[in-house]
């Protein structure tokens, strides 16, 4: 493996990590109604765990409140059950086919607790971004070592990835912040 393509897949694992991060903080309740609260739930129809997006739409017809049209009157107790045992501290209000979910307000305690809990995400993620640094920069001076590559070159790499680890890192705090704002704000 060349300079190049250690570099290239350090990069391409570390956008990865970042997309990841967005996905899991998505899913952080912040007080206000968002379909990704619902993202990660399955529901069992007909035998098999099918996702929520699947089985029915998902509106937000007011700022604190999710309305899930169910397709399939069958699958409405399914997904009942599927959001209870998620444990987002949300109770299913069912009207037919319509299970309505309302978001209560955040209280002070729970939002210091929500961004205890996404600066907890983000170290763990950081720490990943590292890992796959540590590794690129392992792969690297091996090459070096072995002759493939100059000691200028091996230099200009391990500097290549250190900025593609602080540009990731970067990017993964304002991830975070954004999303803190959003729950003290909520």
């Amino acid at each position: 493996m060349s300079y190049r393509e250690i570099e290239k897949k350090s990069r391409e694992k570390m956008d990865k990590v970042v997309e990841s991060v967005k996905q899991e903080i998505r899913g952080i309740r912040t007080g206000r109604a968002s379909a990704a609260i619902l993202e990660g739930i399955r529901a069992d129809y007909y035998g098999s765990q099918t996702p929520l997006n699947q089985l029915s739409n998902i509106n937000i017809p007011q700022p604190r409140l999710l309305e899930i049209k169910v397709w399939d009157d069958n699958a409405v107790s399914s997904i009942e059950k599927a959001i209870i045992s998620a444990n987002l501290g949300l109770t299913p209000n069912t009207d037919g086919n319509v299970i309505r979910l309302q978001i209560p307000s955040l209280t002070s305690e729970r939002r210091e607790q929500l961004v205890r809990r996404i600066n907890e995400l983000v170290e763990d993620f950081k720490v990943e971004v590292r890992n796959i640094r540590r590794n690129a920069n392992k792969d690297i001076k091996q090459l070096a070592k072995a002759g493939d590559i100059s000691e200028d070159q091996k230099y200009r790499s391990l500097d290549n990835i250190q900025k593609f680890t602080d540009n990731h890192i970067d990017k993964i705090d304002k991830i975070a912040k954004s999303k803190e704002k959003e729950i003290k704000e909520g």
